[in-house]
């Protein structure tokens, strides 16, 4: 029997607050033909620091194999704007369509405290790599 293997992981900390993403390739949802690929994200973000932080605005960064980049800013994340208190956890899925079989996904979260102070938190680099880019070691 055939062992599947686990989507990577990428994580990064910016002051406590640790960013877990976990990307994966979509097949039931792509059109390669028609250059549509679709992966989805799962993205844990968790609160080790010993401060209160909402996440107020996400700010992507989404570049395919052929250089194309699409700029992604908004309030929150999923529609909401979560508060985390230390030792919590908020954890959210969501989705990247590209033109092109893979590419590269970054950005940051704007996070604020209870007393109003802000940082912008690093959620890590990760790859979209599907089966279909043929430039990709097997």
């Amino acid at each position: 029997m055939a062992r599947r293997h686990a989507p990577p992981l990428y994580e990064e900390i910016t002051q406590g607050v640790r960013i877990r993403v976990r990307p994966k390739f979509m097949h039931d949802e792509s059109e390669p033909s028609r250059g549509r690929f679709m992966w989805s994200y799962t993205v844990d973000v968790e609160n080790e620091s010993e401060q209160t932080w909402t996440i107020l605005r996400r700010h992507w960064r989404i570049v395919d194999a052929q250089g194309r980049l699409q700029a992604v800013d908004g309030e929150g994340v999923i529609g909401q704007t979560p508060t985390l208190m230390p030792g919590e956890r908020f954890s959210y899925t969501s989705g990247a369509p590209l033109a092109a079989p893979s590419g590269m996904m970054s950005g940051t979260y704007d996070l604020k405290d209870e007393s109003g102070f802000e940082i912008v938190a690093r959620i890590p680099v990760f790859s979209l790599d599907s089966p279909y880019d043929t430039s990709l070691p097997s």
